[in-house]
C-alpha cells in the first residue's frame, strides 16, 4: 500500500482521475431507513435525512428521488485525508469551466462527482490540471 500524499504540488500533478462507469444519484431518505439492500455508494447523516449516493439502476428501481445524477471522476493518487488544497484546485479548476462538483473524500483517494452529461469536458479540465502541476513541478 502506498503512503499518503500530503503535499499539494505532489497531488496535483500525479492525481490521475478517471472517469467510473455509469450514472449515480444523490438521494435523501429517511434517517432510519434500512439502506443496505441499496449497496450504497457513500452515506452521510444529517438532520434533515441520510443523504445516499447510490447507481442509477439502484435508484430507478427502488423510486428514490433524484436530487442530483452525477458521474462519478475517482482522483487514483492516495490523497492524505490531511492534505490542504487538493479541494480547492479541483474545485476552481472545473468552476472556470462553469462545472459543478461534490467531492467526497474517504480514506485513499477523493472522488468528484459533477453532471453526467458534463463527465467528459470535467475529466478533461482535471487532467489538464493535472498535466499542467507537472509542467510547474518540472519548472
Amino acid at each position: 500500500m502506498s503512503q499518503p500524499v500530503s503535499d499539494l504540488a505532489e497531488l496535483l500533478a500525479s492525481m490521475r482521475p478517471e472517469l467510473n462507469e455509469g450514472a449515480y444519484i444523490f438521494t435523501s431518505v429517511q434517517p432510519d431507513m434500512d439502506v443496505s439492500r441499496l449497496a450504497p455508494l457513500a452515506t452521510f447523516r444529517e438532520s434533515e435525512g441520510l443523504t445516499v449516493i447510490v447507481d442509477e439502476l439502484t435508484a430507478l428501481r427502488e423510486g428514490l428521488p433524484v436530487l442530483f445524477r452525477a458521474a462519478w471522476i475517482t482522483l487514483t493518487v492516495h490523497s492524505d485525508l490531511q492534505a490542504v488544497g487538493l479541494t480547492a484546485a479541483v474545485a476552481a479548476a472545473l468552476t472556470k469551466a462553469d462545472i459543478s462538483c461534490n467531492v467526497v473524500a474517504a480514506a485513499f483517494h477523493d472522488h468528484i462527482f459533477v453532471p453526467v452529461e458534463r463527465a467528459r469536458e470535467a475529466l478533461a479540465q482535471l487532467t489538464a490540471l493535472q498535466v499542467q502541476a507537472g509542467r510547474d513541478a518540472a519548472a
